[in-house]
C-alpha cells in the first residue's frame, strides 16, 4: 500500500476538517484540501484540479440542481408564509414544557421529513425551542443535539422520505424512495426511539448535576465564524426577525398540507417513475399549494423566490465542493487500495458497503456529497455480486447518516454557532452520541438483518 498515499488521505481530511472548524469557507477549504492530496498522492496538480476536481464538483451540480432549487424555494415559502412557525407552535402548545426536548425534536422532523430546507427548519424551530427550554429550565446547550436529531437522523434515511439522501440512491440501485421494507422501517423506528431515550436522559442527567437555562450570548465574531456554513441572507433576517403572535400565523392544518402533499406524490408516483422527477414534481406541487392556501401570508412571492434560489445556490456549491474533493482522493492509489479492502473484507458484502460509504461521508462531512462520491464506484460493484437493491438502497442511505455529523458537517456548524449561539465544546457531544453513535448502531444492525432475512 501507498504509504505516502494513505498518509495524504489522512492529512488532508484532518485539514478540510480544520479550516471548516476555524470557518473557512467550504469551497476555499475544499479546494486546499484537494491541492494537499494531489501532491500527496503523486497527481499532476493542473490536472487534479482542472479536471478530476471540477468534473466531480459539475457533475454533481448538473444531476442535482433542480432538486436543490425547488427543496431550497419550497423551504423558502414554507419560512415566508410562517407555515413551518405555526407548526412549530401548534407543538410547543401541544406537548408543553413538561416534553420540551421531544418538541423541539418532533417540530424538526416533521418539517424535514415534509421536504423543508434544513436551514428554514432550524431558523424556524430554535426560537420556539429557547421558550420551551427557559420555560422548563433546561440546558441550552442541549437545543443544538435537539435539532440536529429531529433534521438529519430518522428522517434523513428513513424509508419514503424526500430527502435528498434517500433519493440519490435510487439513481444507482433502480429503486424508490421507500426501498428496504420492514427492516428499513425498523432502523428508522430503532434511532428515532433510541436516540430519543438518550437525548431525554442526558438532558435529565444534566438538570440533576445542576445545571440550567443560561442563553449564550450572540456575538458578531460568532456570525462571521459561521459565515462560510449558513445564507447570509438567512442569518441577517434570523436574528432581526420579530417574534410571531399565535394570531399572526396560518391554521395549522394548511401549514401541515404542503408537507403531507409532498409525502404522499413522491411516494405514489415514484412507484410509476423516475424517483427524482416524482421529487420535482411533489416539490412544485407542495410550492404551489403553499402559495395558493396561505397567499395572504405571502407578501414577498418574487422575492422569496429569489432568496431561494439563492441559498440553493449556495447550499449545492457548498456540497459540490466537497464532491470534487472527493473525485480528486477517489484519483489516488491509497483510495484504490481503501475500496479493495472493503470490498474483500470479511463478513457480509452489505457490511463493506455500508463502511464504504460511512467512510466516504465522513472525509467529506456531507452525507449527499459523500453519497454522490461513494455510490458511483460501489454501486457497481456489489451490483454486479446480485445482492437485493433495496437492501443496498437502505444500507447505502444509514450509512450516510453515520460519521457524516463529525463536527465539520455545515448543517452541524450552521446549528451548533449560527442559530444556536453556542460552542462545539458544550454542545458537540451529544449531537456525536445522538448522529454519529446511535445511527452507527442502526446501521451494523440493519447489515444483520439484511443479511439473515
Amino acid at each position: 500500500m501507498d504509504i505516502i498515499g494513505v498518509l495524504g488521505l489522512i492529512a488532508s481530511l484532518a485539514l478540510l476538517i480544520y479550516l471548516t472548524m476555524k470557518g473557512i469557507n467550504i469551497i476555499i477549504a475544499a479546494l486546499l484540501s484537494s491541492v494537499l492530496i494531489a501532491i500527496t498522492g503523486g497527481l499532476n496538480l493542473e490536472t487534479a484540479l482542472k479536471e478530476d476536481y471540477m468534473n466531480g464538483f459539475t457533475s454533481y451540480f448538473a444531476s442535482w440542481f433542480l432538486v436543490f432549487l425547488l427543496g431550497a424555494i419550497f423551504g423558502k415559502i414554507m419560512q415566508e408564509t410562517k407555515s413551518a412557525e405555526s407548526i412549530a407552535h401548534w407543538i410547543k402548545n401541544t406537548f408543553g414544557k413538561k416534553r420540551a426536548v421531544f418538541a423541539v425534536v418532533a417540530a424538526a422532523a416533521i418539517m424535514t421529513y415534509g421536504g423543508v430546507s434544513l436551514f428554514v427548519v432550524g431558523f424556524a424551530v430554535y426560537p420556539i425551542a429557547v421558550s420551551l427550554f427557559r420555560a422548563a429550565n433546561l440546558p441550552h446547550r442541549f437545543i443544538p443535539a435537539a435539532l440536529v436529531f429531529g433534521s438529519i437522523s430518522f428522517t434523513m434515511t428513513a424509508p419514503g422520505s424526500p430527502e435528498i439522501q434517500n433519493i440519490i440512491p435510487t439513481e444507482f440501485f433502480g429503486t424508490t424512495p421507500t426501498a428496504g421494507g420492514f427492516i428499513g422501517v425498523l432502523t428508522a423506528l430503532l434511532i428515532m426511539i433510541a436516540g430519543g431515550l438518550w437525548l431525554g436522559r442526558m438532558v435529565r442527567q444534566a438538570s440533576a448535576n445542576g445545571e440550567t437555562f443560561m442563553h449564550p450570548a450572540e456575538t458578531t465574531a460568532a456570525i462571521n465564524e459561521s459565515a462560510s456554513a449558513v445564507e447570509a441572507g438567512e442569518l441577517e433576517s434570523f436574528h432581526s426577525k420579530k417574534p410571531e403572535t399565535v394570531k399572526d400565523l396560518p391554521n395549522i392544518i394548511v401549514s401541515v398540507l404542503p408537507l403531507v402533499i409532498v409525502i404522499v406524490l413522491l411516494n405514489i408516483l415514484g412507484q410509476f417513475m423516475n424517483p427524482t422527477t416524482a421529487l420535482l414534481i411533489a416539490l412544485t406541487a407542495g410550492i404551489f399549494l403553499a402559495c395558493v392556501t396561505m397567499y395572504r401570508f405571502l407578501t414577498e412571492f418574487w422575492g422569496s423566490l429569489a432568496i431561494g434560489t439563492q441559498n440553493a445556490l449556495v447550499a449545492l456549491a457548498n456540497t459540490c465542493a466537497v464532491v470534487g474533493f472527493g473525485s480528486v482522493a477517489a484519483q489516488v492509489s491509497a483510495f484504490d487500495s481503501l475500496v479493495d479492502n472493503l470490498v474483500n473484507m470479511p463478513g457480509p458484502p452489505l457490511l463493506g458497503l455500508a463502511i464504504g460509504v460511512t467512510v466516504v461521508c465522513g472525509i467529506t462531512g456531507s452525507a449527499s456529497g459523500g453519497l454522490g462520491i461513494a455510490l458511483p464506484i460501489l454501486a457497481p460493484i456489489y451490483m454486479s455480486q446480485g445482492l437485493d437493491p433495496g437492501a443496498m438502497h437502505r444500507i447505502s442511505a444509514l450509512a450516510s447518516g453515520g460519521i457524516d455529523s463529525l463536527p465539520h458537517n455545515g448543517y452541524v456548524v450552521t446549528t451548533v454557532r449560527a442559530i444556536c449561539g453556542e460552542s462545539h465544546k458544550r454542545a458537540y457531544k451529544p449531537i456525536f452520541m445522538l448522529s454519529v453513535v446511535v445511527p452507527l448502531i442502526a446501521m451494523f444492525l440493519a447489515v444483520f438483518l439484511y443479511s439473515i432475512f
